[in-house]
């Protein structure tokens, strides 16, 4: 994900390292949350399968268990591993202590662990997407641990 318009900014502020998405986008943390929440493709694809997706540990355990219907359209699954990365984020965020969304210099918003380790949760997502490995349960039991 691109944010073009915090380019400069990240440029003269913070040059060679990931910076705190909600310090640069707005001073409100849970509105950045929500604005990468959204996952409407996702969503729509695990409504179809009868699963619902609520932000916790379960939900990424029942995706993990979809049929990869979505790699069929060569179209759908890059979109859809950019929704399945960034509600991987959404939940480590919310669930797991001191974890915070960041944003590397090129644009790509990861999860930042307390200990400092970041997570790119999109590369994760598509790689998901693509071949199904590595889970989504997995990298958050992961994130989890750190």
């Amino acid at each position: 994900m691109n944010l073009s318009f915090l380019d400069k900014w990240r440029k003269r502020t913070y040059p060679d390292r990931s910076v705190p998405l909600a310090e640069s986008v707005s001073a409100d943390p849970d509105s950045v949350i929500e604005l990468l929440s959204e996952c409407e493709l996702l969503r729509t694809q695990a409504a179809a399968e009868g699963v619902e997706l609520d932000d916790t540990v379960g939900s990424l355990e029942q995706l993990d268990q979809l049929r990869p219907v979505w790699r069929d359209d060569p179209e759908v699954a890059p979109w859809l591993g950019n929704d399945a990365g960034l509600y991987l984020g959404t939940v480590v965020v919310r669930t797991v202590s001191g974890a915070v969304w960041h944003v590397w210099p090129d644009g790509q918003p990861v999860v930042r662990l307390s200990s400092g380790r970041e997570i790119d949760v999109v590369t994760s997502g598509h790689e998901w997407a693509d071949v199904g490995a590595p889970e989504l349960s997995q990298v958050y039991a992961e994130a989890a641990e750190s």
